[in-house]
């Protein structure tokens, strides 16, 4: 009996895992763009060899505050290698009303944001940004946002390392642990 857990379990953990060890990845996170919040182009292949945290971002959400440690993390990494990107979404319980200027001016005079945000986009669902789509196809339900401020981690050869729910903070010890190992991943 204890042998047939054993085998059930395993089995279990091979087919949980191996949706992002199969991942064919056709495309890199390289092949995507966004828009800034001036409506300029933002193209993720100008990070090649960089690790890019994407986080779906929202002003008036009970997570917003997160924007105070993304900022600090973006300041003590970037030296390293880090791309922090927010990505505003009004998806969840349409916490980010507000136009691309009301936005910026918002992360700005409230938590001085100076990493890249990108226009606010949809993050889930069939009409969902192609970055979003792209890596739920390769990294699986665990890509795709369930609330604002879910992290997505690129290691530097464009590929989803990891993924952090919107509790999961990112100053927190796990994230700070997969980025830094991230970041020492040399090419």
């Amino acid at each position: 009996m204890l042998d047939k857990i054993k085998l059930i379990t395993l089995i279990f953990m091979i087919s949980f895992l191996g949706n992002q060890s199969s991942a064919n990845y056709e495309k890199l996170a390289y092949d995507f763009k966004f828009k800034d919040l001036d409506g300029s182009d933002l193209n993720l292949n100008d990070f090649k060899e960089k690790v890019i945290v994407v986080v779906n971002v929202a002003s008036q959400c009970g997570f917003t505050n997160q924007y105070a440690d993304m900022q600090k993390v973006w300041e003590k990494y970037q030296n390293d290698g880090l791309i922090m990107i927010g990505v505003p979404s009004n998806d969840f319980g349409k916490q980010e009303p507000g136009t691309s200027q009301e936005i910026k001016n918002f992360c700005e005079a409230k938590f001085g944001i100076s990493f890249l945000m990108t226009e606010k986009v949809i993050v889930k669902g069939d009409k969902a940004h192609p970055f979003y789509l792209w890596a739920k196809k390769n990294y699986g339900k665990q890509a795709v946002p369930k609330w604002n401020f879910h992290k997505i981690i690129i290691n530097r050869y464009g590929k989803v390392e990891e993924t952090f729910t919107s509790i999961t903070n990112p100053s927190s010890k796990k994230f700070i642990f997969t980025l830094e190992t991230a970041l020492n991943k040399k090419k």
